[in-house]
C-alpha cells in the first residue's frame, strides 16, 4: 500500500500567544484533535503536518483552523472536545437552541439530537431521553429543571433514581438513611452543584425546594408544581414506572432518562424504561429522544467505545451459535 501524502497547512497570520493557545500544555489540546480524527499532526511554528487520509486531513485542518480563531484566550482540554462535537454537527441545519437560566451562560444543546431533546422538555409535560452514556441526557435534564425554577415555571425540583447496584454487591451501607442512599444520587448532587452553585443549593435543601431520593419514597405522594427527574430509569421495574408516571400532579413536568444497554436488573426482569418506551408509543403529551453515539459530549474515545460495544452486539445477534461456540 502505498504511504499517504502528507498535507500542511499554515495558520496565518502568524501569532505566538493563539498557537499557544491551541496546543495547550504540552500539545494536549492537539492530541485531542489526533484522537478524535485518527491523524497524526507534527508542528513547526505555525506549519502543522498531518499525516492520514485525506478526507480525515480536511477535517482535521478545518479543526485546527478553527481552534487557531478561537484562541485569543487559553483553550482547556473542554473546550476542544465540545468544539470538535460542535463541528461534526455544523451541517446540520437545527436552528436556535433554547437559552437556559443557569450560572453557566455558556450551557447549551451541542448536537441536533442535544437541541431538540431541550426543545421537547420545555414543550411536553412528560419527556423521555434514551440512550448510550455520555449523551448529556441527566445533565441537560437538570439544566432544564434550574431554568424552569428560576424562571418560577415550578416551586421545586425532584430529582430521583432507583437504588440498583450496578453489577456489584455492596452490602449494607453504613450511616442514616441520607448516608446510605447518597452515593446513588451523587451525579444528580454534582449536576445541581455545577450549575447553582453549592451554597445556594444547599439553602434551596433547607427550604425543600430542592429534594433528593429513592425511587422508592415516590409511592403515594402527588407532585404538584414541580420538575422531576427519574434517571437511571433502566433499572426500574414496569410496575415503579407507572407508579412514577402517575405520581405527577397539575403544573408539573417529568423528565425520564436511561440507558437501555446498561440494565442492572436481575436477569430476566423487564425494564420499566423499556416496557414504558412500548406502551407509551403515541400518547400525546409524552415525547421521546433517542441519543446515539454521535451525540456523545465527554472524550472522543468514549464514542468509539459505544461504537464498539454496539457493532460487537450486533455481530453476536447474527451469529449467536458461532460466540457459544467460542465460548
Amino acid at each position: 500500500m502505498a504511504a499517504m501524502k502528507p498535507t500542511e497547512i499554515i495558520l496565518h497570520p502568524l501569532d505566538n500567544v493563539r498557537l499557544a493557545n491551541l496546543c495547550g500544555a504540552l500539545d494536549e489540546n492537539i492530541r485531542q484533535i489526533e484522537t478524535a480524527f485518527d491523524v497524526s499532526i507534527a508542528r513547526r511554528g505555525e506549519r502543522f503536518t498531518l499525516h492520514c487520509e485525506a478526507s480525515q486531513a480536511h477535517r482535521a485542518a478545518r479543526a485546527l483552523r478553527h481552534f487557531y480563531d478561537k484562541a485569543d484566550g487559553p483553550l482547556s482540554v473542554d473546550d476542544i472536545q465540545l468544539g470538535l462535537i460542535e463541528l461534526s454537527n455544523q451541517s446540520e441545519d437545527v436552528g436556535p437552541a433554547p437559552v437556559l437560566m443557569t450560572r453557566k451562560s455558556e450551557l447549551h444543546g451541542r448536537t441536533p439530537r442535544q437541541v431538540d431533546y431541550l426543545r421537547q422538555i420545555q414543550e411536553h409535560d412528560i419527556t423521555f431521553g434514551v440512550g448510550p452514556a455520555g449523551t448529556g441526557k441527566t445533565y441537560l435534564a437538570v439544566a432544564s429543571a434550574v431554568d424552569a425554577f428560576e424562571r418560577e415555571h415550578v416551586e421545586r425540583i425532584i430529582l430521583t433514581r432507583p437504588a440498583v447496584e450496578a453489577g456489584e454487591r455492596l452490602g449494607f451501607l453504613p450511616g442514616d438513611l441520607a448516608q446510605k442512599v447518597d452515593p446513588y444520587l451523587r451525579p444528580l448532587y454534582d449536576a445541581l452543584y455545577d450549575l447553582m452553585g453549592f451554597d445556594r443549593v444547599a439553602k434551596l435543601f433547607e427550604r425543600g425546594c430542592i429534594e433528593i431520593a429513592p425511587l422508592a419514597f415516590m409511592r403515594g405522594r402527588t407532585l404538584s408544581r414541580a420538575f422531576i427527574i427519574l434517571d437511571e430509569a433502566q433499572n426500574t421495574s414496569p410496575e415503579q414506572m407507572k407508579m412514577f408516571l402517575t405520581r405527577i400532579g397539575i403544573g408539573s413536568r417529568a423528565v425520564i432518562t436511561g440507558d437501555l444497554t446498561q440494565v442492572d436488573l436481575p436477569r430476566g426482569h423487564k425494564s420499566g424504561l423499556a416496557d414504558a418506551v412500548e406502551v407509551l408509543a403515541g400518547v400525546r403529551g409524552v415525547a421521546f429522544t433517542r441519543f446515539q453515539k454521535e451525540d456523545v459530549v465527554r472524550h472522543p474515545l468514549v464514542a468509539r467505545i459505544v461504537a464498539a460495544y454496539e457493532s460487537h452486539g450486533q455481530r453476536e445477534q447474527r451469529h449467536p451459535q458461532q460466540q457459544t461456540a467460542q465460548q
